[in-house]
């Protein structure tokens, strides 16, 4: 019996067989400027000649799946001849959802996963338990672990006890890459050239030249010096999908302080937006989200905690998710929290090497566990008790 491991996030779902490789495929479909009528899924995004002006339909809003005629044909796509050929009667899967997530969503999921697609058994979990999962599988010895989620919509904060989820002291901020990536196009779209519609082009952008700044106040003096004193200023080449498929970021020594470039290439400058978006996850106020950044919301969740586990929580923070992939997010945070906890604990912050899809790694150690068996909900457990039952076994 095959299992199936699908870590369902908002921007892109991780997916794969439990005794391969993980797969990392976009969760939307796209349009493109050009060919209007033709719908792209998924991976597909590869064929669009022109990506410029690509238009998301996402299945996901708000960080909760609320467009399964989207999501029906991404899993159509992820399950059938071209991508996993899944054999549904003979395959067990492990799939997420958020956190705290709405019954009819998990009622629709049950549906969708026992009814039509007809899986042989399921999964139903949280990105967390499984990120979980995987430390405690890497670290033995540790009874508690705090995994800080911070993706496409929101970030979380839960910590885990034994593998179980501690619900007092889960929190949840609402800033995540999309906000990122809007607000970065806002600036860019009033500073210099109108990008609103270019979403896929910003976002690689984002990618490639934001950075968490170590000293804000200083990079931010730093960013208004003119010309060869401001070291922190790139200049990135747009792509024209023609002669330039991909962004990039021109290295310093071919920069011109003054004047423009010969090559013809469109080019954006960006100095202080480099840091200044990112810094939002650590001061989500800093654009009127009247919300605690990153560290305090650590510090906020692990107070709400029985005292003698306090120190342990301190000392295993993992941190998964996309946005935790930028330069200096780890040192920054884990400097932050140094000065909000007090002295005598120790604190310690782990990146892992792939974040993005290390709930998946947890999900495919978890679907070799032995008790596996006795998590999952059967197809005929579900047809003799319907929703019930998933209520009833799956920790969400």
């Amino acid at each position: 019996m095959a299992t199936l491991v699908l870590d369902n996030g908002a921007y892109t779902a991780k997916i794969g067989y439990c005794q391969e490789k993980v797969s990392i495929i976009p969760n939307c479909q796209f349009r493109s400027k050009t060919s209007r009528l033709k719908t792209f899924t998924a991976n597909q995004l590869d064929e669009i000649k022109d990506p410029s002006g690509l238009f998301y339909i996402l299945p996901f809003q708000k960080g909760y799946l609320v467009n399964w005629d989207v999501q029906r044909k991404v899993w159509d796509h992820l399950f059938g001849k071209e991508m996993f050929k899944v054999e549904f009667a003979d395959t067990s899967i492990i799939i997420t959802e958020p956190y705290f997530n709405f019954t009819s969503i998990q009622e629709s999921m049950n549906e969708i996963l026992f009814e039509e697609y007809q899986f042989q058994s399921a999964l139903r979990t949280n990105t967390g338990s499984l990120s979980a999962h995987h430390y405690f599988h890497t670290k033995p010895s540790e009874l508690c672990c705090l995994v800080v989620d911070s993706g496409f919509s929101f970030t979380h904060i839960v910590p885990f006890c034994r593998s179980r989820t501690m619900k007092e002291g889960v929190r949840r901020i609402n800033v995540g890459g999309k906000l990122l990536t809007n607000h970065l196009k806002e600036i860019i779209s009033y500073r210099q050239l109108h990008v609103m519609d270019e979403t896929h082009v910003i976002n690689q952008v984002k990618e490639d030249v934001c950075y968490v700044s170590q000293q804000f106040y200083k990079d931010m003096e730093t960013a208004q010096l003119k010309g060869e004193e401001n070291t922190g200023m790139r200049d990135y080449v747009l792509p024209d999908f023609s002669s330039i498929k991909k962004g990039f970021c021109k290295p310093r020594e071919e920069m011109l302080f003054s004047g423009k470039y010969k090559t013809g290439e469109q080019i954006l400058r960006l100095a202080n937006e480099r840091f200044a978006v990112p810094e939002m996850l650590f001061h989500p106020s800093d654009i009127g989200i009247q919300e605690m950044g990153i560290p305090e919301a650590i510090v906020h969740s692990i107070q709400s905690l029985p005292d003698d586990m306090q120190p342990h929580f301190y000392q295993n923070i993992v941190l998964t998710g996309g946005n935790t992939l930028f330069p200096g997010f780890r040192e920054r945070l884990e400097a932050e929290l140094r000065s909000l906890v007090p002295a005598h604990l120790p604190v310690s912050v782990l990146l892992p090497a792939n974040p993005i899809s290390f709930s998946w790694e947890g999900g495919k150690l978890l679907s070799h566990n032995p008790d596996y068996d006795e998590m999952v909900v059967t197809r005929e457990d579900y047809e003799e008790n319907g929703h019930f039952i998933c209520e009833e076994k799956f920790d969400i």
